[in-house]
């Protein structure tokens, strides 16, 4: 017999407690617990020491944790992994560990309290509370700054991957990865394509990030590491210019700026990629709903429809010509230059 549906009251309160279970799994993440279980159970006792926490309150987590199948509390009293507590730990396939941690920091999270803020005005919460643009932010603040990348990169990988198999990229001879970040979705691309050369670009101080990974990868002769503003120009010689999580950043007209330079750079017969949530018409549920408030808090983007990004496109001088959806929640949307 299939499962009863939740009654409404209870799905509501799902819905409103659903900041303590995101928080919870945020701070195991912040201790690396899954990565202190990896080998074998642990009694809390034990992990504390490990972590420099206060052992009964850290029961009290992994305890709530365990109740949502991310932990599991055995008969003598010693936590393991479960397949989501798994995803917790570094450097898995698949890992979301710096994407808990990311959502559960401080500067992450403090703009939401501002959520009526931004609807009611349509101002960046983010810039209200802390004063200036997250990516300023973020610039003068290292570590907020390495735990955001690293968020980026894990919520990277598996969109990579699944672009990778959705999309033919044997066709081009360079990619150019704009605001590439350290590089995971060319590296996936560069190693599914042995004949490929390709280019990551970003702002100094990130794309720095990509050397060691790259070089790691046995990619470094085959991928540039170049730093700039996509807001002044982006890098010359490819016939494929890619962006993931890119252009949902930003307002219209910055977004526009963006695929302008890129429209200046892009060769005649080339073609842009832009990996973004693509937005359903109605009632469909997607988490690019989500997100689109997510941008709105934070940064000043948004996720757009399909006739915004056509319009979008137009705009900058590009035709869309396709929306190629993936496993993943985004899409490829490609363009040609006219």
């Amino acid at each position: 017999m299939p499962p009863e549906p939740c009654p409404p009251h209870a799905a509501l309160a799902q819905m409103i407690f659903g900041k303590w279970v995101s928080m919870a799994v945020s701070v195991a993440a912040k201790l690396r617990i899954a990565d202190h279980l990896a080998a074998q159970p642990r009694h809390v006792a034990e992990l504390a020491e490990l972590t420099q926490t206060h052992a009964p309150s850290l029961y009290r987590l992994l305890r709530a944790l365990a109740s949502a199948e991310v932990f599991a509390e055995q008969a003598d009293g010693r936590f393991g992994l479960t397949p989501i507590g798994e995803l917790l730990r570094t450097g898995v396939p698949h890992s979301q560990r710096g994407v808990a941690d990311y959502c559960g920091s401080e500067w992450s999270w403090k703009p939401w309290g501002d959520l009526l803020g931004s609807v009611r005005t349509g101002r960046t919460a983010f810039d209200h509370v802390y004063g200036e643009p997250v990516f300023d932010y973020l610039g003068k603040h290292p570590d907020e700054s390495a735990v955001f990348n690293e968020g980026m990169t894990g919520f990277s990988t598996a969109a990579a991957q699944a672009v990778v198999q959705t999309y033919d990229f044997s066709v081009f001879r360079t990619i150019v990865d704009i605001g590439g970040g350290h590089g995971a979705l060319l590296t996936a691309i560069l190693n599914q394509h042995p004949g490929l050369q390709g280019i990551v670009f970003d702002s100094p101080d990130v794309v720095a990030g990509a050397v060691s990974p790259l070089t790691e990868a046995g990619l470094a002769h085959r991928c540039q590491v170049q730093g700039g503003d996509f807001f002044q120009a982006v890098p010359t010689g490819g016939d494929c210019y890619i962006m993931k999580h890119i252009i949902h950043d930003w307002n219209d007209d910055r977004a526009q700026r963006i695929l302008q330079n890129c429209r200046a750079a892009i060769s005649a017969n080339g073609k842009l990629l832009i990996t973004e949530m693509v937005i359903p018409p109605g009632n469909t549920p997607a988490i690019g709903k989500w997100l689109d408030l997510e941008m709105l808090v934070v940064a000043s983007g948004k996720e757009r429809t399909e006739a915004e990004y056509r319009t979008l496109l137009a705009n900058a001088g590009f035709q869309l010509t396709r929306i190629i959806p993936t496993s993943a929640p985004v899409s490829v949307i490609e363009a040609i230059p006219v």
